[in-house]
């Protein structure tokens, strides 16, 4: 038996290790005479009759619609009218939900979803008192309304009290008394900071009897780092934050800078209207700082694949609809994502709005996938110097400038040299190259060979196999470099590759340089992560098909796309920028001509004579390759004389090859995150057909000029990007976006919203509670700075907020989920915050603000069970005890401590855990590392700050509920010692097994398994 299975709960202890949540049900309604359409009737229809008669015009049957006044009254092609104002006899609605005929009643009896008699009376008393419709509740702007009168005005402290208490007086109710001082201390700490207060503070506040002793306390809580970590593990949920890439590959992605940034904005109390803001557009900001440019990694949170196969296109609309939904989710309380097949159901958001919001998310030039072959951050990307590494990288900038300017210096100073050089009519060589490949019949198999023609040799490509070079030179982004061959193009507009420096290709996994035909026109790469990453340029005009020409491409080691260029038959091209955003590693890593893994080669053309030389060819040289001899009679012998023939000018451009070089190598070894950042072209847009990323409608274009505008019109004068969109969420006349955080805060303070769904404020989603309050705390929050300090200091200093969570049984019973508020919150902790709460009465959390994310212990081989890639490595020391919001998240292997309590994937934004009761929660109290880690410390710690066993135990309880031990509490936990004191005598290898020792110790194992029973305890995993 383990140490622990000995041991079983019962008696007064049973109190200790409840775990169960108290029921959930809905509050008592008030009782009022009037019927009201928002409160009463809209539900009953959204529920039961809007999915066949509502906002979805591809799924209305009999063109009947009842989401509007006007549909509901329209005359119907049987010539009957659903609702006929004041005439309820009269009203087709009334006679099919009242019908016993399956074939006319409504809703069909193949739903199973009949309406009670209850509801059957609440239509018709609407009708027949007139039918009017109101606006949805949520989609009307906030209303002010001045605080009720109440008969207890003496118990408020504040104006939000006086729309609870009017409820509670209404429905013949009186509010608890106040929870006592450690009570009160513990609740608000957790609330605010996610941590209990120490010992000490519990003593010091339950002694301070001074005015505003309470207050100082909140402001201490405010004030603390603690806060602003406890205020980002929600967000981090909503924001579906995590440390890997999920689906199959579920590689590691460093995203935890944007979580440094989150906790460090809610410490700094910034502006809720400003975070939103930064968050969907802050690189748009004018004169954007980095921090805002950070912040903007919120829409690249989603999940992303490299799996081979996978189509770009599908990943990228899966990515974009993802961002539209986390949009609609954290800032609008809507289920936005209900309208990428079709028009939404319940609520007014047709599809061509969603997809309206993804035009905006879609402006980006990134790719649907991340790379296979290498571990670059897949760009738009945002490099992270610490301050000395960008000191150092000043100061390598500056040494390039200073290059830049020696260089033209140089070239100035040789300027009467090189006229002197050019009258005596030299020679123009070009020097050896440092690969050639004769190509000359190189492939053996079916459908490759010798071409005919000029010239009379070369390899003939079938676009399955090709040529793989061995000892090709590892030529990086900083280097100069040139190509040359003979190419005959098929005649063929697909898309080819001739050659490629990369060993695998999903849409983003080039890296090097790539030669490419599309459209018959030849591109010229030099690749980071396409495309996002990449200097490219392309041919204006198709290469002629059927006949062999000469192209030599060159690129001079800048990173820019003006330093690539196109030469046909030794005449410059006309070219086109493709992309001019290289900014990382461009290393080639092998070289491989007319043939690419899992991608299309160079079916039907041929090459020969290709060759690869270490610097930028000029013109003379490249004339002169096509024609020898004629390289002295072509233009450009001024760059020929500075790049090859003058010894002075060619020093000066190898020392600035030299700080390119080193430029590059640093700048691109710095950490890197993805973030967003507008295309310079973006993408066109159309509402997708049944949200299908390969079936646009091409007859409905979207622009970036549209959101919801059931909820507010897009101003034409806001910019047409995310900047605007962020405009139009933050803009005062938004219904949505000051109620939803006020909602979220609110179910922060109590466990439960305002509006208990907090992720549905659509019809579906539950009418609040208290509707002025909510509407009077949105108008407060807006109008005094959107500060999330100054309005969770509000709610924990109100009289509602402080009161006891005891309740009589008949009050539970009525009102099991306090809608009501008719006594104080009572919830279960939060994973993170039961983990932080034992380490915290340990003595071991380590509160270390920010950093890497860390691998606490957890059971061995989850991850290979999973399938997932890696394993998992546990940490140890500091970080194994830091707090639970940094713990690494794997999206296809949760930390299952956190997981079994409701954490949840991180595949998808959740705004509300859902609470569970599970045996597996006790299991993981009892007998995960970290808990029977804690407990072990604890004891060990009551041992040395006590002398007798009831002292430690009071010592111990202290810390973990943060209040003085009750009698009744002491007297079962002396005698679960004292029995488990014997048992370890008895046994003593089990409690050198609990609790490892040189000589095994009995009272301490016993003391060990009582703080592991206290942590498992009512009194710890509660907030009450």
């Amino acid at each position: 038996m383990t140490w622990y299975g000995a041991f079983l709960c019962g008696g007064s202890l049973g109190a200790l290790v409840l775990l169960a949540q108290p029921s959930r049900s809905s509050g008592t309604a008030a009782a009022q005479a009037a019927i009201d359409f928002n409160r009463d009737v809209r539900p009953i229809l959204a529920d039961r009759c809007f999915r066949c008669h509502g906002p979805d015009a591809a799924a209305r049957k009999r063109g009947l619609r009842l989401d509007t006044e006007d549909g509901s009254r329209a005359r119907l092609r049987s010539g009957l009218r659903a609702i006929v104002p004041g005439a309820s006899h009269e009203s087709e609605l009334i006679a099919r939900i009242t019908s016993t005929d399956p074939d006319e009643q409504m809703p069909p009896p193949s739903l199973n979803r009949p309406l009670d008699a209850d509801q059957k009376r609440i239509l018709a008393e609407w009708i027949d008192a007139g039918g009017e419709y109101a606006q949805h509740w949520a989609f009307v702007a906030p209303r002010r309304a001045a605080p009720p009168p109440v008969r207890d005005a003496s118990w408020a402290r504040d104006p939000l009290d006086r729309f609870v208490l009017a409820r509670l007086e209404q429905e013949g109710l009186a509010p608890a008394p106040e929870a006592d001082p450690a009570t009160l201390l513990r609740r608000m700490s957790l609330v605010l900071t996610g941590l209990p207060p120490s010992p000490e503070d519990t003593a010091r506040f339950a002694a301070d009897r001074s005015p505003g002793a309470y207050e100082r306390e909140v402001e201490h809580c405010l004030e603390s780092p603690r806060y602003g970590e406890h205020m980002a593990a929600t967000w981090l949920d909503v924001a579906r934050y995590a440390d890997t890439f999920g689906y199959q590959s579920d590689w590691d992605c460093d995203t935890w800078p944007w979580r440094d940034w989150l906790i460090a904005s809610f410490n700094r109390d910034q502006r809720y209207d400003e975070f939103a803001r930064d968050q969907i557009a802050g690189d748009l900001v004018p004169g954007a700082t980095r921090d805002q440019r950070l912040a903007t990694a919120f829409n690249r949170l989603h999940r992303l694949t490299n799996e081979g196969g996978s189509i770009d296109e599908e990943f990228r609309q899966e990515a974009i609809a993802d961002r539209v939904g986390t949009f609609g989710t954290a800032f609008l309380g809507l289920t936005v994502e209900c309208a990428r097949c079709h028009d939404h159901k319940y609520d007014p958001i047709p599809q061509r709005d969603h997809d309206g919001l993804g035009a905006f998310f879609g402006a980006t030039d990134e790719a649907g996938t991340y790379a296979y072959s290498h571990r670059s951050t897949p760009p738009p990307a945002l490099a992270l110097p610490t301050t000395e590494q960008a000191a150092e990288l000043a100061r390598l900038d500056a040494e390039l400038a200073g290059a830049e300017a020696r260089l033209a210096r140089t070239i100035a100073d040789r300027q009467a040299t090189f006229v002197e050089w050019r009258s005596k009519t030299p020679a123009v060589v070009v020097a050896p190259p440092v690969l050639q490949v004769p190509l000359d019949g190189a492939i053996d198999g079916p459908g490759a060979g010798t071409g005919a023609g000029s010239p009379a040799r070369a390899t003939l490509f079938d676009g399955d196999s090709g040529v793989s070079v061995e000892g090709a030179p590892a030529l990086g982004r900083a280097d100069p470099y040139s190509l040359a061959f003979h190419i005959r193009c098929p005649d063929t507009r697909e898309r080819a590759t001739v050659l490629h420096t990369s060993p695998f290709t999903i849409e983003s996994d080039p890296q090097g340089y790539q030669v490419l035909l599309a459209d018959g026109r030849l591109a010229w790469q030099v690749v980071h992560f396409w495309p996002g990453s990449a200097a490219a340029i392309r041919t204006r005009e198709p290469l002629p098909s059927g006949r062999w020409i000469h192209v030599v491409l060159t690129y001079d080691g800048s990173s820019r796309a003006d330093g690539l260029s196109i030469h046909v038959d030794g005449v410059r091209a006309p070219v086109e920028i493709e992309r001019d955003t290289l900014d990382g590693a461009a290393t080639a890593r092998l070289f491989q001509i007319g043939f690419r893994d899992r991608d299309r080669g160079f079916a039907g053309g041929a090459l020969d004579d290709l060759a690869l030389y270490d610097r930028a060819l000029t013109e003379p040289e490249i004339a002169e390759l096509r024609t020898p001899g004629s390289g002295a009679a072509s233009s450009g012998l001024d760059d020929y004389f500075t790049h090859a023939a003058d010894a002075d000018c060619r020093a000066a451009r190898e020392a600035l090859h030299a700080a390119r070089a080193a430029r590059s190598q640093f700048a691109d070894a710095l950490p890197r995150i993805m973030v967003m950042a507008e295309a310079p072209r973006p993408r066109p847009a159309y509402v997708l057909k049944r949200g299908a990323y390969d079936a646009p409608d091409f007859e409905r274009p979207v622009g970036r000029d549209r959101a919801i505008d059931a909820l507010l019109p897009y101003d034409p004068s806001w910019p047409h990007n995310r900047l605007g969109l962020a405009r139009w969420l933050t803009d005062e006349r938004n219904p949505l976006l000051a109620r939803v955080q006020v909602n979220r805060l609110w179910a922060q303070c109590f466990g439960r919203g305002l509006v208990a769904t907090q992720e549905n404020f659509g019809l579906q989603g539950e009418s609040p509670s208290h509707p002025e309050l909510l509407d009077e705390l949105a108008l407060d929050f807006a109008a005094s700075g959107w500060s999330n300090k100054a309005l969770l200091r509000r709610i924990v200093c109100s009289a509602t907020f402080r009161q006891s969570s005891d309740a009589p049984a008949e009050l539970r019973a009525r009102d099991r989920e306090n809608e009501l508020l008719a006594r104080g919150p009572a919830f279960r902790l939060s994973a993170e915050m039961l983990r932080d709460q034992a380490l915290h009465a340990a003595g071991t959390l380590v509160e270390q603000l920010g950093g890497p994310s860390v691998r606490p212990p957890q059971p061995a081989g989850l991850w290979e069970d999973a399938g997932a890639t890696g394993s998992y490595v546990p940490d140890s020391g500091a970080a194994a005890h830091r707090r639970g919001l940094y713990t690494f998240r794997k999206r296809t292997s949760p930390p299952p401590n956190l997981l079994l309590f409701d954490a949840g994937s991180r595949e998808k934004c959740v705004a509300r855990r859902l609470p569970t009761n599970t045996p597996l929660q006790a299991l993981v109290l009892w007998n995960d590392p970290v808990f029977v880690e804690c407990a072990r410390e604890l004891a060990a710690l009551a041992t040395r700050a006590a002398s007798t066993p009831r002292e430690r135990i009071e010592f111990a309880l202290r810390r973990v509920a943060a209040r003085d031990p009750r009698d009744a509490e002491l007297e079962a936990l002396e005698q679960l010692w004292t029995r488990e004191r014997a048992r370890f005598g008895e046994h003593p290898e089990a409690a050198a097994a609990l609790v490892p020792a040189a000589e095994p110790d009995p009272g301490l194992a016993a003391l060990t398994l009582v703080c592991s029973t206290l942590l498992a305890s009512d009194a710890a995993v509660m907030l009450r």
